[in-house]
């Protein structure tokens, strides 16, 4: 079996709904789901920002953290941040949001977007605890199998430094273990 690779390091010119930005190299003992998305992508806007919102609500206990990508790769005149920050504000999206570094080329497809090789939006991109890359998915994904694919990751267990095991309970939300 293959084993699955760390996840490649977002590009990201600003971060909204947090006060520092999020790097996710430090979050290693939390499951991570992103989801990468645009405003004026109807599927997202019907379907993957609502789900995102209810991933927010249901797995936060659990430690996991909700990210969303701004992955603006057409309408690029109409997607600003000053747009997305009233979008956010209008949908009442509270989970951390990204903002996709542009094309170092000048060409449509920004940075993050580039590195992951995403076909479109909604992107899924769900994040193990060790940091590793375990699904990438494009197009929408019913609420059932996004939310047994993320209990499956939130219930394995994450190495530490001298190589024992943590158990789910004893890695808190904060991600930091015990």
């Amino acid at each position: 079996m293959v084993q699955p690779e760390q996840a490649p390091t977002w590009r990201i010119t600003e971060w909204l709904n947090t006060p520092e930005p999020i790097d996710l190299g430090a979050q290693r003992g939390r499951v991570v789901v992103a989801c990468a998305f645009q405003m004026l992508c109807p599927g997202c806007v019907s379907r993957a920002i609502p789900q995102m919102k209810a991933v927010h609500e249901l797995f936060a206990k659990q430690g996991v953290l909700v990210v969303g990508l701004h992955t603006v790769f057409e309408h690029h005149a109409a997607m600003k941040p000053v747009s997305l920050r009233a979008f956010l504000l209008e949908n009442q999206i509270r989970f951390p949001v990204g903002v996709d570094m542009p094309a170092d080329d000048g060409g449509p497809i920004p940075q993050t977007m580039q590195t992951y090789r995403m076909q479109g939006t909604p992107t899924y991109l769900l994040i193990d605890r060790s940091g590793r890359l375990r699904q990438q998915i494009v197009g929408y994904v019913p609420d059932l199998q996004l939310g047994a694919e993320i209990s499956q990751l939130v219930m394995e267990s994450v190495p530490n430094e001298a190589g024992s095991v943590a158990t789910p309970e004893e890695v808190p939300p904060s991600g930091v273990r015990k």
